[in-house]
């Protein structure tokens, strides 16, 4: 019998010091792997044809697209029924192609201009005389480096 009793000790407290490095740690992960959507889409999202062969790009950053399909279904009254083409944010036509290729050029250092690609990403039921027209241009202005945006998949597919 002790003239001091022993004390109850309690379960010890949750260290918290390290909770604002993790904090600040998923923070910085999700700014650095977080891409921004450059173009608010005006037609409605292409749903792109299948491919059997399918190749990456290589330098996204040297890529310009160009948006294939139809307007959507709230903004057909203003831009029509038909095929729509869309440039950065808003629906143009075919002829603006060439302004919209050398201002894309002008971001660019002219070494880099060689190697500037154009995606089209077209709607699968788009009309083929839109892409005949829309190369032309292209060709036109020697942009001949194309690339047609496509899903990895069974080419059968296609014609459903």
């Amino acid at each position: 019998m002790s003239k001091f009793g022993k004390k109850k000790k309690g379960l010890p407290a949750v260290n918290t010091a390290a909770l604002p490095d993790i904090v600040f740690m998923l923070l910085f992960f999700f700014m650095v792997t977080t891409t921004m959507r450059e173009t608010d889409l005006l037609i409605k999202p292409p749903k792109l044809p299948n491919a059997s062969e399918v190749k990456k790009l290589e330098h996204k950053s040297l890529v310009s697209t160009i948006y294939v399909g139809k307007a959507k279904p709230e903004d057909q009254a203003k831009y029509g029924s038909g095929d729509k083409i869309q440039l950065n944010d808003k629906i143009s036509q075919v002829s603006e192609i060439p302004n919209f290729i050398y201002s894309e050029q002008e971001k660019h250092n002219p070494e880099e201009i060689p190697y500037m690609t154009t995606s089209i990403k077209s709607d699968i039921n788009c009309g083929v005389g839109t892409i005949h027209d829309i190369r032309i241009e292209l060709r036109d202005i020697n942009a001949l480096k194309i690339s047609y945006s496509t899903r990895k998949g069974d080419l059968s597919e296609n014609m459903k």
